[in-house]
């Protein structure tokens, strides 16, 4: 995690962690889409809520902020890959962010003994597909 932490940092990209009496409860990330150049506008998010912190607001505020720091850098794309397509508590969470379903890639996954899904949202930032980018020097991707 440590790595993973110092990986998008190092991109400039957020990483943020809520914490409740010295307890981490939830966390939320951006990283890098793909690795090439074509693909430096959009990021990937990732966000995590301990099982006893969900529906206390801790994914809203956390992946809120993301998305907020991705926009203030001229990101353009959001993209969420959500690991089941039965989690319905984080699509919830995306769909109230105003992320839209997008797909979903079938069996891909196996996790605790059976196949799952991706689920696939985005969120569009900055004018997202209609305009060019307002900061082509964004260094994101190979």
């Amino acid at each position: 995690m440590l790595t993973r932490r110092a990986a998008i940092v190092a991109l400039g990209l957020p990483h943020l962690v809520a914490e409740v009496e010295d307890r981490v409860v939830g966390y939320a990330y951006a990283g890098a889409y793909r690795p090439r150049t074509a693909y430096r506008y959009t990021v990937e998010d990732s966000v995590y809520v301990a099982p006893d912190a969900i529906g206390s607001g801790i994914g809203r505020a956390v992946l809120g902020a993301v998305i907020k720091t991705c926009e203030t850098k001229g990101l353009r794309q959001v993209i969420a890959v959500i690991g089941d397509s039965d989690n319905q508590a984080s699509i919830g969470l995306h769909t109230a962010l105003g992320f839209k379903p997008i797909g979903v890639v079938r069996h891909v996954g196996f996790k605790l003994g059976r196949w799952v899904d991706t689920y696939l949202m985005q969120l569009s930032l900055n004018g997202g597909e209609r305009r060019p980018p307002d900061n082509p020097g964004l260094k994101l991707g190979s």
